[in-house]
């Protein structure tokens, strides 16, 4: 699981966008960063994260934060659950889980006393010289904006 630490570089990534389109973390140099992995578009629990942050987009904008959505989902999953929502910001569709891997967010998880491998929502809020400035793994979904403004 997560072995990355506040002040550790943020790991590198290239990953298409729901569009399509590739973006990488080195786009982003010199602005703030919130990574959030959530573990499926359009879930009760990922889309009132998703809306949560939609909702305080303005906030993050004014203290210089960019926002990228990631999970496993297809392009086309990202991009219904994006334009379903209204969301402002990119979802990647990390279907290879690299960057989902390369942050330690892959994992067992339980659930209704099942076990199975999936993502923690988690999220790394990344600063202007690519250093992890917090790891927050405790992700309360209806408040997260809260959580990292």
């Amino acid at each position: 699981m997560i072995k990355l630490k506040v002040g550790d570089s943020a790991p590198q990534f290239s990953v298409k966008d729901q569009d399509g389109n590739v973006i990488s973390l080195k786009d982003f140099k010199g602005k703030k960063v919130v990574l959030f992995f959530y573990p499926k578009a359009s879930t009760p629990g990922c889309t009132a994260e998703a809306c949560n942050l939609r909702d305080n987009w303005e906030q993050f904008q004014e203290k210089g934060y960019q926002i990228l959505g990631v999970s496993a989902d297809t392009e086309k999953k990202q991009s219904n659950f994006k334009n379903k929502y209204e969301l402002p910001f990119p979802l990647l569709a990390d279907e290879e889980k690299e960057v989902i891997e390369a942050y330690g967010v892959w994992g067992p998880k339980k659930f209704m006393g099942k076990e199975y491998d999936g993502i923690h929502r988690t999220t790394f809020v990344i600063d202007e010289n690519g250093l992890i400035e917090e790891i927050i793994t405790k992700v309360k979904t209806k408040d997260h904006a809260a959580q990292i403004l």
